[in-house]
C-alpha cells in the first residue's frame, strides 16, 4: 500500500492531489517528502474573506511539517498560489492543511499537543525529532483556538485561588469553574494583587458575574474586596481548607516555641518528632504516632492544649444549620481567647472578623467548597515541574490552560493517536 492511499483515506483535501513521494535530505537526516498540486481548474481561497478567487501567480516551495512515519519526518510540499480577490485584493491562498505562517500542519500540531498533556514538552520534542519552540507553538495553536471557541454559558460557581509559580515571591491568581459536572481553568493571571482578579471580572463581563450564585475563595484581603464589589449577588464562601490549615500552622507555631524552651531549660524533649502527631487527623496516624499521641495527651503543655481545641473545631463541619454552627464558633472562641495561648488567639480574631462568610458555606448546603480548587492547584503545580519550570508568564498560562481548562480542539477527519 503506498502512503498515496493510506493519506487520501485518512487525510484527504477538496481540491488537492498527492502526486508523489520520495526520500529527501533534511537537516542531515532522511525525510519523506510528499508534493501536493491543486486539482485542475481549481480557484484558490482568499485567506482574508475565505471565498473562492482566481489566481494571480505561484511562490516558491513551502515545507509543512507532517506526523512523523517510522522514525522519518515528513513533509507535504507545495507552491502556494497567490489569489486575486474582489474584495481583499491581492492575497495569499488559505490551504486546509495550515493556518496562516505556520511551518507545521494542524494535525501535526494537534498531535504535538496531545502527547504535551502527558509528557514534559522538552520530552515531546525529542520523542518526535523536533525542538522545544515547535512544541510550544503546537500548544500554543490548540490553547487559542480552544479559548476562541469554548461555551462560557452556565457557569454559576467559581473558585479563586493563588499558586506559587517561580522564584522569590511570584504567585498566579487562578480562578476555576466549580459546577458539578464541569471543573475547569478558566483563567490565570499574574500576581495576587486586586487588580489581577478585577482584570478576571472585566473578562468575564457584568452579565455572566450577575449570574454566579456561589464563589469560593480563602481570606486574602485583595480578592475579598474584588468579589464584594463584582459578585455581591454571589454566596461567597470562605475555604474551609484554608482556615483549617491557618489553624494547623498556629498549633506549630506553639510546638516549635515550647520545644524550643523546654530544650532551653535542660527539661525532656517531650515534644521531640510530635509534629505530626499534633497536626493530623486522627484516623490518618500512624501507630507510632498514636503511641506518641497518647504519651503527649499525658503531659499538661500549652501544645497539647492547642491540639485538643483543635481537634475540638473539627466538630464545626458536622453542623447543618448556619445558626447553630455560629453559636458553636461562639463557644469556641471564646474558649481560645481564654486559654493564653497567642498564636490561636490571633486566628480567632481572623475567624471572628470573617464569620458571616465561613458560616455560607453551610448557607451553600455543603455544596461547594475549595477542597476540588486545592486538587486542581496540585495538577498545576505538577505542570510546572514536569515542564522543568517556564521562565515566562505567556508559558505557564499556555501550559496550565492547556492541562486543566478542558478547551475544544479543532476536529479531525481522523486522529494518529
Amino acid at each position: 500500500m503506498h502512503i498515496k492511499t493510506i493519506l487520501n483515506n485518512c487525510y484527504k483535501f477538496k481540491n488537492f492531489v498527492y502526486r508523489s513521494a520520495y526520500f529527501a535530505e533534511h537537516e542531515g537526516k532522511q525525510a519523506i517528502h510528499i508534493e501536493i498540486t491543486p486539482r485542475k481548474n481549481s480557484r484558490g481561497i482568499c485567506s482574508g474573506c475565505q471565498r473562492p478567487s482566481p489566481g494571480y501567480d505561484r511562490l516558491e516551495e513551502r515545507k509543512f511539517e507532517f506526523i512523523p512515519v517510522w522514525g522519518f519526518l515528513v513533509f507535504f510540499i507545495y507552491r502556494m498560489r497567490r489569489v486575486a480577490c474582489p474584495a481583499c485584493g491581492i492575497k495569499v491562498e488559505d490551504v486546509p492543511w495550515a493556518d496562516g505562517k505556520h511551518q507545521q500542519t494542524k494535525t501535526y500540531m494537534q498531535f504535538l499537543a496531545h502527547w504535551a498533556k502527558k509528557l514534559s514538552w522538552k520530552e515531546v520534542a525529542e520523542s518526535f525529532q523536533t525542538s522545544w519552540p515547535k512544541v510550544f507553538y503546537a500548544v500554543r495553536y490548540i490553547v487559542e483556538w480552544g479559548l476562541s471557541h469554548r461555551d462560557l454559558s452556565g457557569i454559576t460557581a467559581l473558585g479563586i485561588d493563588e499558586i506559587h509559580w517561580h522564584r522569590g515571591y511570584e504567585f498566579l491568581t487562578v480562578v476555576y469553574q466549580i459546577n458539578a459536572g464541569c471543573i475547569r481553568l478558566l483563567w490565570v493571571g499574574k500576581d495576587r494583587k486586586a487588580k489581577t482578579l478585577l482584570r478576571f471580572f472585566r473578562f468575564f463581563g457584568k452579565e455572566r458575574s450577575r449570574l454566579l450564585e456561589f464563589v469560593c475563595s480563602d481570606m486574602w484581603k485583595s480578592y475579598l474586596k474584588v468579589v464584594a464589589r463584582k459578585a455581591s449577588a454571589a454566596v461567597h464562601i470562605l475555604d474551609r481548607f484554608h482556615l483549617v490549615s491557618r489553624i494547623n500552622k498556629a498549633i506549630d507555631e506553639v510546638r516549635a516555641d515550647e520545644h524550643r524552651k523546654l530544650k532551653k531549660a535542660g527539661h525532656e524533649e517531650v515534644l521531640k518528632r510530635s509534629r505530626w502527631c499534633l497536626l493530623k487527623r486522627k484516623e490518618n496516624l500512624t501507630d507510632q504516632q498514636e503511641v506518641k499521641l497518647k504519651e503527649l495527651v499525658g503531659y499538661n503543655l500549652k501544645s497539647v492544649r492547642a491540639y485538643l481545641l483543635k481537634e475540638d473545631f473539627q466538630g464545626l463541619w458536622d453542623y447543618v444549620r448556619p445558626c447553630w454552627a455560629g453559636k458553636f464558633i461562639d463557644r469556641w472562641c471564646t474558649r481560645v481567647m481564654r486559654s493564653r495561648i497567642e498564636p490561636l488567639k490571633r486566628e480567632v480574631r481572623t475567624i471572628r472578623k470573617h464569620k458571616e462568610l465561613i458560616l455560607n458555606w453551610f448557607r451553600a448546603k455543603k455544596a461547594f467548597s475549595n477542597g476540588v480548587v486545592e486538587g486542581l492547584n496540585n495538577k498545576a503545580k505538577v505542570t510546572i515541574r514536569k515542564s522543568y519550570g517556564f521562565k515566562s508568564f505567556r508559558c505557564i498560562e499556555i501550559a496550565l490552560y492547556h492541562v486543566l481548562g478542558k478547551l475544544p480542539e479543532p476536529k479531525l477527519t481522523h486522529r494518529f493517536y
